[in-house]
This record gives structure tokens, C-alpha cells and sequence, in this order.
């Protein structure tokens, strides 16, 4: 005998008035389910980004030259106002690294891991319970994870470093037209309580240069090459999304030529220095001045100028130099 669906098994049986009563409310209720849950549901699968917080600073930007790494990190963040001003008890903070390419510290496709480290253990000590390091790797993640150094210095201060999921995305709505409308983005970067945006300065060859607002792109998901096209502007608008809530620049060892990835050990400079700040236009315009390039000849930087979007001129900003 053929096995009958559910409709006709009913069908086939006697059942009383009462019970086919019930079992159309029943049917009737799921039905309104199937309605309401799946709206509920979509409602959330988009997001307008971060709220902006205006957090009160000593200085514009802090720049360390000279050190460790790690106790450059913390002397800057104290600078600047220190880490209390950023993380708050309880809180979940998520720390972004550049964790893109399978190359070691000495190569500097990646972040700093000490740089890394400071920042996690600063978290902590300003009383968050949960410090996340992540990011979207161009090469094999796990590759990428280890041979940085990243995953092994953030792990020993206690921070749950972890791989981005495929599934775990929103798509990106702004009040404004733009091309970044509908991108998706992942979502833990958007539920944070507090966004440490830390990328390593260096050269890149389509962008000129990727610093803080292009390392964003590693919490996007989908075809990020597209993001390219027009990138300048498309990294401002993505930067307006995440709102990080401090940038930390790794400016200790510069990948100056065939980046973003490197590899060649003669392509790498020393400037020993970083950079603390919450503008974000600041702190690449001041990166850019760093090593000699003129900021308005990275788009980005040309975007956010013509938008108002932060201040990309240095001479009109209170900068603290620091010689460790």
C-alpha cells in the first residue's frame, strides 16, 4: 500500500465534529504563522549600521614612534583618552585586524599581532566580557590565522578568535543613496558594543594604499572585488556604516611595494610607529603623510573630502607625538 499524505489520511479516517474543528483552527494558525514569522524574520535581516557615538578624546590622533609594539599600543590608547572612554563593563568588543594574507609579522601583509594583543588585554581590563578578533581572508583562513601570529597572541590575552560564517550576514540599508546599498556585512561587526578598527598601513595596488576604511571591507561579504569599482566612495559609505568606534593604525613595519600581499622582505620598511584615533579620515590622511604620499591621492580620502566626511587635513587637527 502507497503511503498517504497527511490530507488524506484524515480523509480516510472517521474523526468527530469537535476534533475537525480544532484542527482547522490549528491549520488556520498555521497558516498566520507562516505569515507573520518569516516578516519578523526578514525585518531583521537588514541593518542601518552602527550608531554613531561621540566620545570625548584628549587629542584628534596620538602618534608613538619608537618600542614595542605592544607597549606603544597601550602608551597611545592612554594618550588618547584611555580604553575606559571606549569599553564599558560587560560589554562585547570586537577588535579588527587585517588577518588577510598567509605571510608572518616580518612580511607586514597583516596586522601586528602585538598590536593585536595590547588592544585585546586592554579590553578586558576595561571590564569586557567578551573580545572577539576576526576577519574575511583573501587566502586560506587558517593558514592566515596562525602564520600572522594573530590568532595565537589574541587567544593567549583571552579574546575568541574565530572564522567569519557565510551564513551570518545582513544586508546594508542607508538613508542615503549608495553603491554600497544591499551589500551584506557580518553581522557581529554590527552587534558589537564597541568596534576597534585595526588595520596595518601599506601599499595596495588598485587602492594605493589600504589603511583603515579598506580594511573594513573584511567584514563584507559577497564579491568584494566589486567593491573596487568606485571604491573610494564606497569605502566612505562603509565607514559611515560601521562607525568604528576607535582606529589603530599599525605603522611598525610597511609593506612600501607589491601589496596588498607581499612577501619580499626588501619590500618592507620600518617606521616604528601608530597611530590612535576616532576619525578615521584623520588617520588615514595622517598615515598617508607618514610615508610621503600626498592623502588626496588615495580616493578615499579625495571621497571624504568632498563629502564632509571627517577631517582630512592634518594641519587643522590636534595630533600628540609621542617618541617612546
Amino acid at each position: 500500500m502507497k503511503d498517504l499524505s497527511m490530507f488524506e489520511t484524515l480523509l480516510s479516517r472517521k474523526i468527530s465534529r469537535k476534533k475537525f474543528i480544532k484542527l482547522c483552527f490549528a491549520g488556520l494558525a498555521g497558516l498566520a504563522a507562516g505569515w507573520i514569522f518569516p516578516k519578523k524574520m526578514f525585518a531583521k535581516e537588514f541593518s542601518i549600521g552602527r550608531p554613531k557615538k561621540n566620545i570625548p578624546i584628549n587629542h584628534d590622533l596620538v602618534a608613538i614612534k619608537g618600542g614595542d609594539p605592544y607597549l606603544m599600543t597601550v602608551k597611545a590608547v592612554e594618550a588618547i583618552g584611555g580604553i575606559e572612554r571606549f569599553v564599558k563593563k560587560n560589554s562585547t568588543v570586537l577588535v579588527k585586524p587585517n588577518m588577510a594574507w598567509d605571510r608572518n609579522p616580518e612580511q607586514a601583509g597583516n596586522t601586528n599581532p602585538r598590536v593585536v594583543a595590547a588592544l585585546v588585554e586592554l579590553s578586558f581590563k576595561a571590564g569586557a566580557k567578551r573580545v572577539n578578533v576576526f576577519d574575511r581572508s583573501c587566502n586560506d583562513a587558517r593558514r592566515c590565522y596562525e602564520n600572522s601570529g594573530i590568532s595565537k597572541a589574541a587567544r593567549e590575552k583571552g579574546a575568541n578568535v574565530y572564522f567569519v560564517d557565510d551564513w551570518n550576514y545582513v544586508s546594508a540599508h542607508f538613508s542615503y543613496p549608495s553603491p554600497m546599498e544591499g551589500w551584506p556585512i557580518y553581522r557581529d561587526a554590527l552587534e558589537c558594543d564597541t568596534f576597534i578598527n585595526c588595520p596595518i598601513l601599506k601599499h595596495h595596488g588598485l587602492a594605493g594604499l589600504t589603511i583603515s576604511m579598506k580594511n573594513l571591507m573584511g567584514v563584507c561579504g559577497g564579491e568584494r572585488g566589486l567593491i573596487h569599482d568606485n571604491i573610494g566612495l564606497k569605502l566612505v559609505h562603509l565607514t559611515d556604516f560601521i562607525k568604528p568606534d576607535l582606529t589603530v593604525v599599525d605603522a611598525y613595519r610597511v609593506l612600501v611595494r607589491n601589496g596588498p600581499s607581499g612577501g619580499n622582505l626588501e619590500d618592507v620598511e620600518e617606521y616604528k610607529t601608530i597611530m590612535v584615533g576616532v576619525d578615521p579620515t584623520l588617520c588615514d590622511s595622517y598615515a598617508c603623510e607618514l610615508i610621503g604620499k600626498d592623502p588626496l591621492s588615495i580616493s578615499n580620502i579625495r571621497e571624504a573630502k568632498k563629502h564632509g566626511f571627517g577631517n582630512y587635513d592634518t594641519s587643522k587637527a590636534d595630533i600628540l607625538k609621542i617618541n617612546a
